[in-house]
């Protein structure tokens, strides 16, 4: 879908026609900036790589794509796919780990650097090419909240913080990872959450009865251990879960934590873990000013029956996406520039064209009579 939809909307952003002496033409072309390095996380390896490389490539640059050696194996297929339709050498894909990453971007031929992944990963990226001149395009961490108003159905706030926190074993960069309650309604949210919780069923990715995998390896097992005992010491309640799994493999159990403290990991940094940390708020207000309180600024979700709660939000959230009553979903080319410690430049949609482009003025007139 992706590739399909550069495809058709690339073809449309040659430029503009400008009105000046009618004895002349003048008009504001686009041109390729040359050569794009893109280099893309392992979480979400298709998608990710799939709409940088798409927008890339339509606008007319050659590409050098680096996957993330944690999940190379899709990177290279789809490369190889995309390849196959296009002349020799326009898209090449590197492996390996990040000082192949960082020679790619040092390289003085690769004018746009494009990275999704994380936060660290991404201001290093920033350091080396800005020190070169180079265009930086940067999509990295989050630490999505979702806000949950009075008069909200329990059972459908749940659900939507379920489908937010465990999706991916909660490996997106767009999950939840915080949800902000009012106290009017956290009981029963807390208890249908932890019910749900329990229902996924984890195992073999192979098994179709599996609904949540393992994460990607033991580093990322550790980090959500470390987060979520951080917030244990802190004075968090354990619903359910809490604790990695007795199995081969880098298994952890969907947790449901309540009544969790600020300025613990599990609020401030990344966790990528299937977890929902719930902390209780006395009403919409408070839950909306302490979802603003963070380094990070990917996307938000409140959910609420006020019109009037919704559009605030949308108005106070600094994130790139503001969702209301669905977790996730969005219409295609639809634009989001990352804020802060997410990153900074344009999202999908038709703003990255542009910013895979350059601008150039020309001025045109005859010599002589015509």
């Amino acid at each position: 879908d992706l590739l399909d939809e550069a495809a058709v909307a690339g073809l449309g952003r040659a430029g503009r026609v400008l009105a000046g002496d009618p004895a002349a033409l003048d008009v504001v072309r686009r041109e390729p900036r040359g050569v794009v390095a893109v280099i893309t996380p392992w979480n979400d390896p298709y998608p990710a790589a799939a709409g940088l490389l798409a927008a890339a490539l339509v606008t007319g640059n050659t590409v050098v794509h680096k996957p993330s050696e944690r999940s190379d194996a899709p990177g290279v297929r789809l490369a190889e796919i995309v390849a196959g339709a296009l002349p020799p050498d326009v898209l090449r894909v590197v492996s390996g780990d990040g000082g192949t990453g960082a020679a790619v971007v040092a390289h003085d031929d690769v004018a746009l650097v494009a990275h999704v992944g994380s936060t660290a990963a991404g201001r290093r990226i920033a350091a080396a090419a800005g020190a070169r001149g180079a265009k930086v395009l940067l999509e990295n961490g989050g630490k999505d909240p979702l806000v949950v108003d009075a008069g909200v159905d329990p059972v459908l706030a749940a659900r939507q913080i379920a489908t937010g926190a465990f999706t991916n074993g909660g490996q997106l960069c767009t999950a939840v990872e915080r949800a902000y309650v009012v106290e009017e309604v956290a009981d029963a949210v807390v208890a249908e959450l932890a019910r749900l919780a329990d229902e996924v069923v984890v195992g073999d990715p192979a098994d179709d009865a599996t609904t949540m995998g393992p994460l990607v390896d033991d580093a990322q097992l550790a980090v959500v251990e470390e987060h979520v005992q951080g917030a244990l010491a802190a004075g968090a309640e354990v619903v359910t879960g809490g604790r990695r799994l007795d199995r081969a493999g880098s298994y952890y159990a969907p947790t449901v934590l309540d009544r969790c403290p600020d300025d613990v990991d599990l609020l401030t940094t990344e966790t990528f873990g299937p977890v929902a940390p719930v902390v209780r708020v006395a009403d919409f207000d408070e839950g909306l000013r302490r979802a603003s309180a963070s380094a990070y600024g990917l996307a938000a979700t409140v959910l609420t029956p006020s019109l009037a709660h919704a559009l605030r939000a949308a108005d106070v959230l600094d994130v790139g996406t503001v969702k209301v009553n669905a977790v996730f979903g969005g219409a295609p080319g639809g634009s989001a520039d990352p804020r802060r410690g997410s990153g900074g430049g344009a999202g999908y949609g038709p703003d990255l064209l542009d910013e895979m482009t350059v601008r150039k003025a020309v001025h045109l007139e005859a010599l002589g009579e015509p």
